[in-house]
């Protein structure tokens, strides 16, 4: 009997783990050589003690909470965006476990009926005897149940909707004009966390906390000196109380959103390889922190196909495809050129005699003249080129309408096509901004007093025209966006490249190429107003040149009409638009033929 339920124990252990493994995409998560290793993996999840229902589902809606925050939670980010106000870091950090657990209930049912279970389970459990004050409610409670209602849709019972009452129109004077922006921006972590950040600093509830604290300082700053012995005294606690405070801050950094802590677990086993990513990171760190943004509330990542509806955009398709019609011979010996050599490659790399695989015709011989002869078979090995993602990071600034946005969009959709063919996955990114001269962002630096060297200063615009894992047929009518009218504005390119680079480090395709198609430097006429005249150019020279330097990215640039070699390391300017598909062709045919040396320092 004892070995029956062992059994059941494990399997429901593996159905755990092989479903944080799908969700996190991380397909390397319990594989674990170590006993210290197994203690810290999924595979030591605490099954033993599951004699309820409510207790299945508290733990597999545990696991897809963890299992969803290293997919959708970065933590740079988070820590980025930590509100000062340290009470109000509890707060954030539930908004942050609510929006990556909202995003894995949209992206599956299964997921989403965990958490209304486990989350309706917890609720209906709870027993307050005395709920006469808000006193008698925590504030962390109270938030929580506000953000489930609003951002999970769990229904709340009466004694939670009493909990709630006490602080729910305090959260709603500071959220309510915001929860759109939050909704419509959950899959924008850095949008998301740094408008909390905003909304909790600015929350009346800790005001007094805080007035409080002011208090007792002064209070302490008006009493006599003391005694040595005293200020020795004094001098230790002050100590005790630093070394606390330390304490706290740590581990109010310590992105600790929910219990489980997935990828806390992960940190010691795999210390080697974070120690190198995080050496990249504090690299990346640093170049930001020497780059000033007013604010990126305004900023947006949008997918193309929410630009514009869906008639107006097969209509610019329909734009593009008779665009395409005089480019027809030029794209069919572009696409058959690229599409050769790298099936040629393909085709002769071969491994034979292997005892299984496909059968090797050209030893068929051997077997009919001796049947005893063991049949052999063959196997295509598996090749540098089949295992690559290429990003097409377009400039859609205004300097670029009319030809060369055409023949971009008209050259990313010949590389999209024929890449795929040769298995090869292809990411289609453009970048501008949503308005001219500064938009919202000038706005609020007007309004707020006009502060000297603000940093950037528009909003910026980032959009997907189509993702590495869609489909060429699926996202065809999103390149015929880029000749949208009114689209095209000015051009930061420095965060352009840090949002590329940022999306394309965490797919799992061992080579990455990145391809800039740009028609000069960045401009942003009010940023460059009210900053240092090369303050955009020094943020994308350290942007590139990091990541040429200490990333395995490869990164390729055209420039249209300018040479733009100041920039990149490799560099190629083309003075006609109609060069563009030959040159991205050629260029990314020999980048096949060679492979970056890449050794992180």
């Amino acid at each position: 009997m004892n070995d029956k339920i062992d059994n059941l124990k494990e399997k429901f252990r593996l159905a755990l783990t092989s479903t944080a493994k799908v969700i996190s995409d991380d397909f390397d998560l319990i594989n674990k050589s170590s006993e210290n290793e197994k203690k810290q993996n999924l595979q030591s999840v605490e099954i033993d003690n599951l004699t309820k229902p409510s207790d299945f589902i508290k733990l597999r809606a545990e696991t897809d909470s963890s299992a969803l925050k290293k997919k959708f939670s970065n933590e740079f980010i988070y820590k980025k965006n930590l509100p000062a106000n340290t009470s109000s870091r509890s707060l954030y950090s539930i908004a942050e476990k609510i929006r990556y657990e909202a995003l894995g209930g949209k992206m599956l049912k299964g997921i989403e009926k965990n958490f209304q279970q486990n989350y309706s389970h917890i609720i209906n459990t709870k027993r307050k005897d005395q709920l006469k004050t808000k006193e008698d409610v925590p504030v962390t409670e109270a938030f929580e149940l506000y953000m489930l209602k609003n951002f999970h849709q769990i229904k709340l019972n009466p004694l939670t909707t009493k909990m709630l009452n006490f602080w729910e129109k305090d959260f709603e004077q500071s959220i309510e004009k915001h929860k759109k922006f939050l909704q419509e921006n959950l899959e924008n972590q850095n949008n998301y966390s740094s408008r909390f950040s905003q909304i909790l600093e600015e929350m009346n509830i800790f005001q007094s906390e805080e007035d409080e604290e002011k208090k007792e300082d002064n209070q302490d700053q008006e009493q006599d000196n003391p005694s040595n012995d005293d200020q020795d005294k004094d001098q230790e606690d002050n100590k005790d109380e630093n070394n606390d405070q330390e304490t706290q801050a740590t581990l109010d950094a310590d992105y600790n959103v929910d219990e489980f802590n997935l990828d806390e677990q992960l940190s010691d086993t795999e210390s080697d390889e974070q120690s190198s990513e995080q050496i990249v990171q504090k690299n990346l760190d640093n170049i930001n922190l020497d780059y000033k943004i007013f604010t990126t509330q305004y900023d947006e990542v949008t997918k193309a196909e929410k630009l514009e509806n869906a008639d107006e955009a097969a209509k610019l398709r329909r734009t593009l495809d008779q665009q395409l019609v005089g480019f027809q011979d030029v794209i069919t010996k572009l696409a058959n050129k690229l599409q050769r050599q790298l099936l040629a490659k393909q085709n002769r790399a071969w491994n034979f005699d292997l005892e299984e695989g496909l059968l090797d015709s050209s030893k068929l011989p051997r077997i009919i003249m001796d049947p005893y002869n063991s049949l052999s078979f063959k196997k295509e090995k598996d090749l540098d080129f089949k295992d690559t993602i290429v990003t097409l990071l377009i400039d859609n600034s205004g300097s670029m309408r009319g030809r060369p946005i055409t023949i971009a969009a008209i050259c990313a959709d010949i590389l999209s096509r024929t890449l795929e063919r040769c298995s090869v996955k292809v990411e289609i990114l453009g970048f501008t901004t949503k308005n001219w001269k500064g938009g919202q962002s000038r706005e609020l630096w007007n309004k707020n007093s006009k502060p000297k060297t603000p940093g950037r200063l528009n909003d910026l615009r980032h959009i997907i025209y189509k993702g590495a894992d869609t489909h060429w047929r699926q996202a065809k009518n999103n390149l015929g966006l880029m000749l949208k009218e009114g689209l095209l504005k000015e051009n930061i390119d420095g965060e352009a490249i840090s949002w590329a680079y940022n999306r394309i480090k965490k797919r799992k395709e061992e080579r990455k190429i990145m391809m800039v198609i740009s028609d000069g430097a960045p401009v942003d006429d009010f940023t460059l107003s009210v900053n240092s005249g090369d303050f955009l150019e020094k943020h994308l020279k350290k942007m590139v040149k990091f990541i040429e330097n200490k990333t395995e990215i490869e990164v390729l640039a055209i420039g249209i009409g300018h040479d733009v070699s100041r920039y990149y390391d490799k560099a190629i300017k083309i003075t006609d638009v109609n060069e563009l598909g030959d040159v991205m062709v050629s260029q990314l045919s020999s980048l096949f033929e060679t492979k970056k040396n890449f050794t992180k320092d």
